[in-house]
């Protein structure tokens, strides 16, 4: 294990670090290791692999973070000192204020979240994430999405500092309507932070998801 890339990318938001996380995978052949969020609304992703490999995914989640206002900053450390990995891998955490963990390993369990028969649909199977600062305008947000098209919610991810997102799911139209449906009833309920669509998540989008 200490011969791989160890890749870091750190960003703001919860919606920005899974649209990248998505396309980190889906750019090089890496995994995900562990995501830990901190209290500055922000989440970092660590992905392992071979140091070009880590390179290219790093680079893909930044472009990504950074086209969403992410503030994305990321590194890759080859053959990571092992005596470092106490501090690089932390333990797993919940934060009892926020009533979710902290630090998360990717639970793969959770694919079990896409059917049988969403995996045979899957060019139309798609997330939605709609992230506000705010619970009013969020709640607001999801009850639009919700009447305006035919998505399941999944639940939501808090990150501290009043950021909250909610994650639907469904069939790639159904929602692109929900998602655009609730983010324009945001308003001065409060703050959009980002209301965006995953078609075709990755393995380690949907294993970060809310239980």
């Amino acid at each position: 294990m200490a011969a791989e890339a160890l890749g870091i990318l750190e960003v703001t938001g919860f919606t920005p670090a899974m649209a990248a996380l998505d396309a980190m995978e889906k750019a090089a052949g890496v995994r995900l290791v562990q995501a830990e969020s901190n209290d500055w609304l922000g989440m970092v992703l660590k992905v392992k692999g071979d140091v070009s490999a880590v390179a290219s995914a790093i680079e893909a989640g930044k472009e990504v973070a950074l086209r969403m206002n992410g503030k994305p900053v990321g590194t890759v450390l080859p053959r990571p000192d092992e005596r470092a990995l106490k501090a690089l891998e932390s333990p797993i955490e919940s934060s009892p204020l926020l009533q979710q963990p902290t630090v998360k390993n990717p639970n793969y369990e959770a694919l079990g979240v896409i059917t049988a028969q969403e995996r045979t649909m899957a060019d139309t199977f798609a997330l939605g994430f709609i992230e506000t600062q705010g619970f009013t305008a969020v709640f607001e947000a999801i009850d639009s999405a919700c009447k305006a098209a035919n998505v399941e919610v999944l639940g939501k991810e808090k990150l501290g500092g009043g950021y909250i997102t909610v994650i639907v799911k469904g069939d790639v139209a159904a929602v692109k309507a929900a998602v655009e449906a609730g983010t324009a009833k945001v308003g001065a309920l409060g703050k959009l932070i980002a209301g965006h669509v995953i078609a075709r998540p990755s393995a380690a989008v949907l294993a970060l998801l809310p239980k």
